[in-house]
């Protein structure tokens, strides 16, 4: 996976998730969720921009150990919203997109930590 998809794909997850979360009803069940959602998957972006200017390994792999957190995060809410049948193609793709982020975060967090 190149650095720079990666920065892209982390960016687009956060505008596509508010995007998204501009279609939904303003009620006051989804209203919490709302705002950890806009927190969580915009940390995402931020928190993955962040650790490119890490400074030393220990560093970025803190970095990248947040990234997930919030990548695990997101997708838990994302997966709240379709169990309350606010069901799209759009939230399909954001929890796909969601699981996949988790699962390259992870990797990287594991490739990081056997090198030392």
């Amino acid at each position: 996976m190149k650095e720079n998809n990666l920065l892209d794909r982390t960016f687009n997850f956060s505008v596509d998730t508010l995007k998204f979360l501009k279609t939904l009803p303003s009620n006051d069940e989804l209203k919490v969720i709302k705002y950890q959602l806009i927190k969580s998957s915009t940390s995402v972006g931020a928190n993955y921009e962040e650790s490119q200017g890490a400074s030393s390994k220990a560093d970025f792999n803190n970095k990248i150990r947040i990234v997930l957190r919030e990548a695990r995060e997101s997708n838990y809410w994302l997966r709240i919203i379709s169990a309350l049948d606010y069901k799209s193609d759009t939230l399909e793709t954001l929890l796909k997109e969601s699981k996949e982020l988790k699962n390259i975060f992870g990797a990287i967090l594991l490739k990081g930590q056997s090198k030392g």
